[in-house]
């Protein structure tokens, strides 16, 4: 059967596009204050509260070890929410990402602390986390998808840019909270309940970014193949099954572009905190400052950045980003040891800055290396298996080598190592930019079968 023919057919309603743009990106928001909230608080004290039997940098060590543990669900996020976000639709699936993740970020609020109840509290953190990488897994495929299939491909570059610039207003939003708690408590004040707040707050924002979410519609694209594949009776694998057989090269692809963004990210925006306050010896406040304005720079610089890959292409800008935060890694900790807050805001934001050459073309870039009926499976397993290896262990790593060799430069060489793992990777795909999203309706059936087969 014939594709449909222009991009026009795919876009929607100016007005109504607008809304998926904003519910997308005040979902992702949401998701990611609850994510990166968590991430802040085990820099900051889960290590005194959940492991305080141990010494100061090896209770840090545990407390991200409990962070990581949040990035191995995400690929169970990615397959469960990806396999009924391919069969019943997007929206559907941000929705239940989003109330799964309130519930669990709301609920480490409430938890007790190892002094109280002892290893029961460490061993609920670790659960709780488990669910918010499950729903954080499930969350960003949907979130991207259902704007990329919403619009047309001349600026999809640019509106899908929008859910990624999700991910600094919700670290902007959860270290400034953290921030305000910690600048206007006491140390002990914050360590008994002022880190709480943050957490609890989440149910509000939560309650928020449903009502948004119920009111979009669903993708269209999406709703096209779906009554294309019912009129043809076609039976189609399970869509990781089809991902699996006829998109690993694809799938390989996303995880090595994924890497280097991955590990860059965290370093400089969680693992940032650890050094500044243990290796520099400044206050948290100096750190979370530093994170607070590198955020808003990043958040105005990836819309600007998806504009631009859709002009000149997402590999070359991608490429760019990666060979960036490959140098710049070694002038970041150069930057930080200083002990300048200025030189401290300028390590961070530029290396936030040469994050975003790569995350802001990203979600365009993963959409457009799968067909219809398996976008969702097949961006989220990329995506998301990378994040197991590159995001969840940068923290840890990154904490053994400072034990290890007390200095930023070993740190440094890991992030151009996984640089490289980047560049490789894009440099073995194609182009993607013209690609026209609706154009595999009906293409995706090698591997099904006919309904009387």
């Amino acid at each position: 059967m014939a594709s449909p023919p222009a991009a026009s057919r795919t876009a929607s309603a100016p007005g109504s596009f607008l809304k998926v743009v904003g519910s997308s990106l005040v979902g992702t928001t949401i998701e990611w204050y609850d994510f990166f909230l968590y991430g802040s608080a085990a820099a900051l004290v889960f290590n005194k509260l959940f492991f305080p039997g141990f010494e100061p940098l090896v209770g840090t060590l545990l407390a991200f070890a409990t962070y990581a543990v949040g990035f191995v669900a995400r690929p169970l996020g990615g397959l469960v929410f990806g396999h009924f976000g391919d069969k019943v639709g997007r929206k559907k699936m941000l929705v239940l990402s989003l109330l799964i993740m309130g519930i669990a970020t709301f609920a480490v609020g409430l938890l007790p602390t190892y002094s109280a109840v002892g290893l029961l509290a460490p061993i609920l953190l670790v659960i709780f986390r488990l669910l918010q990488g499950f729903a954080v897994g499930g969350e960003w495929g949907g979130a991207i998808l259902i704007v990329a299939e919403h619009g047309g491909a001349k600026r999809r570059g640019f509106w899908s840019s929008w859910p990624q610039a999700g991910v600094p207003a919700g670290n902007l939003l959860a270290v400034g909270v953290l921030f305000l708690f910690a600048a206007t408590l006491s140390d002990a004040a914050f360590e008994a309940w002022g880190w709480r707040v943050p957490f609890l707050l989440s149910a509000v924002l939560v309650v928020v970014g449903l009502y948004i979410r119920v009111s979009v519609s669903e993708s269209p694209v999406f709703q096209r193949a779906q009554a294309e594949m019912q009129r043809s009776r076609v039976r189609r694998k399970a869509p990781v099954l089809q991902v699996l057989t006829r998109y690993r090269r694809e799938v390989l692809v996303a995880m090595g572009a994924r890497f280097a963004e991955n590990v860059a990210y965290y370093l400089f925006t969680v693992f940032v905190l650890t050094y500044v306050t243990r290796q520099v010896g400044l206050p948290r406040s100096t750190a979370l400052n530093a994170v607070l304005i590198a955020s808003a720079v990043q958040l105005v610089a990836i819309p600007l950045l998806g504009a631009l890959s859709d002009r000149i292409g997402r590999r070359p800008l991608y490429l760019a980003g990666a060979v960036g935060v490959g140098l710049w890694g070694f002038a970041f900790f150069a930057l930080i040891d200083t002990g300048s807050f200025a030189a401290i805001t300028l390590a961070v934001t530029g290396g936030l800055v040469l994050h975003a050459m790569m995350y802001a073309p990203q979600a365009a870039y993963f959409a457009e290396l799968f067909g219809t009926s398996v976008r969702y499976s097949g961006a989220s397993i990329g995506y998301q298996l990378a994040s197991v290896i590159a995001g969840s262990l940068a923290p840890i790593i990154a904490v053994a080598l400072l034990a290890r060799y007390g200095s930023g430069t070993p740190i440094s060489i890991y992030l151009a190592g996984s640089a490289i793992v980047t560049i490789v990777a894009v440099l073995l795909s194609r182009e993607t930019r013209q690609r026209e999203l609706s154009a595999d309706i009906g293409v995706d059936r090698v591997g099904a079968r006919g309904a009387g087969a």
